[in-house]
């Protein structure tokens, strides 16, 4: 599966789970996003759900986010990095982050990140729209990435 097949698959899941949600506060919505609750609600919601496996292991998890809106990806290829083409990053370089190599490409590995599953992160930047909140993550070149960094970091015009 490709990160975009992933991205419109998970757009669409979250929109057919928000389908019956209309009239539901923020905090209902947040809630019945609890990992515990979509295992059993929305089994296939996540292929992990079945294995009884949480993506990330902490307390709490909530799974509004599944994707983090400082991911970024692009299936042809960000940029390239000592020959090898990375194809995802973290636009906010969370300490928890990694990278997954392979013998020529580069992916973001977020595993030990939690930050899009804790409840704050997901009021700030609630949205009932998970595909509004997420576009951002189909980079898709290195310049769109250093252009939002720097406006992240207050750079703006600053040369990468």
């Amino acid at each position: 599966m490709t990160y975009k097949e992933w991205f419109d698959e998970m757009a669409e899941k979250h929109r057919a789970i928000l389908e019956g949600m209309e009239d539901a506060s923020e905090e209902e919505i947040i809630d019945s996003f609890d990992y515990d609750k979509m295992c059993k609600q929305h089994p296939d919601y996540c292929p992990l759900y079945l294995e009884d496996k949480k993506c990330h292991e902490m307390e709490n998890l909530n799974c509004y986010f599944c994707g983090c809106p400082y991911f970024r990806f692009c299936d042809e290829g960000i940029d390239r990095i000592d020959g090898k083409i990375r194809y995802s990053l973290c636009v906010i370089d969370a300490k928890e982050g990694k990278r997954f190599e392979t013998e020529d490409s580069i992916h973001q590995d977020c595993s030990e990140c939690t930050l899009p599953h804790r409840r704050a992160f997901i009021r700030k930047h609630f949205d009932r729209d998970w595909k509004r909140v997420m576009e951002k993550s189909m980079a898709c070149s290195i310049r769109n990435v250093c252009d939002e960094q720097s406006r992240r970091q207050g750079l703006d015009g600053y040369i990468f």
